[in-house]
C-alpha cells in the first residue's frame, strides 16, 4: 500500500464548523453503549412530523464523510463534518432490528494531518458520503440522511454514555421509537452503509 495521499480512496479533510453551543453530548469522547436500527426511509417528512410531536431537539444537519480505515477487528473510522468530527471504533453485529454496538469515540478537531496518518498506516477501506439531520429525544438520537450512491434512511441510536441504563431499557427505546416512525420489518437493515458501498 502506497502512502502518497493522491492514492485512490483519500480524501483531503474537510473543514468544519463549530458545534453549536450546548451539543457536546453528540461529540463527547469515551465508551458508551448504543442500540440501533437503521431502516430505508422513503418518506422524511413523516418522521420530522412525528419527532415533532415527540418535541425532539434539532441539532441541525450535518455534511459528513466517513472514511472507513482497514483495521483487524470492528469498524473505525474517521467522521469529519461541520457539527461532528470523531474518530470512531466500533463493533456491531450484522443484524435486522435493534443491534447492540460497542462504541469508543474520540472527539477531534479537523486536522489534515490526523487523516494522512491513518491513511498511510492503515489504508482506507471505503468513504461514506451523506447529509444527516439530527435530533435528540431525551438520551435517543435520530437521523434522516441521504447518502450518496445509496439514497435515504433512518437512523435510531439509543445512547448510553453514562452507564445509567441498561441495554434492556435501550432495546425498548428504540424498539418504542421505531413504532412511533413506522418502521415496518421489511424496512430495516443488517448492514452498514459502508458495507452496502463495498457490495456495490
Amino acid at each position: 500500500m502506497s502512502g502518497d495521499a493522491s492514492d485512490a480512496g483519500y480524501r483531503p479533510l474537510v473543514s468544519g464548523g463549530a458545534s453549536d453551543a450546548g451539543d457536546r453530548d453528540l461529540q463527547s469522547s469515551g465508551y458508551r453503549l448504543n442500540v440501533e436500527i437503521k431502516a430505508r426511509c422513503t418518506d422524511h417528512d413523516a418522521v420530522r412530523s412525528a419527532l415533532k410531536r415527540l418535541g425532539s431537539r434539532k441539532v441541525g444537519v450535518d455534511h459528513q464523510i466517513d472514511t472507513y480505515f482497514r483495521v483487524p477487528e470492528g469498524r473505525l473510522k474517521l467522521r469529519e463534518g461541520g457539527i461532528e468530527n470523531s474518530l470512531i471504533h466500533y463493533e456491531r453485529p450484522d443484524q435486522s432490528g435493534p443491534k447492540t454496538s460497542d462504541v469508543l469515540l474520540y472527539r477531534v478537531d479537523p486536522d489534515p494531518s490526523l487523516k494522512a496518518v491513518l491513511f498511510r498506516a492503515l489504508g482506507v477501506l471505503v468513504v461514506v458520503d451523506k447529509h444527516r439531520e439530527i435530533h435528540f429525544v431525551d438520551n435517543v438520537k435520530i437521523h434522516l440522511d441521504e447518502v450518496d450512491g445509496l439514497g435515504t434512511f433512518l437512523e435510531i441510536e439509543a445512547i448510553d454514555a453514562d452507564g445509567s441504563r441498561s441495554e434492556a431499557e435501550l432495546q425498548a427505546q428504540c424498539e418504542a421509537f421505531m413504532a412511533d416512525f413506522g418502521v415496518k420489518e421489511g424496512d430495516l437493515l443488517d448492514v452498514s452503509y459502508s458495507d452496502m458501498l463495498l457490495k456495490g
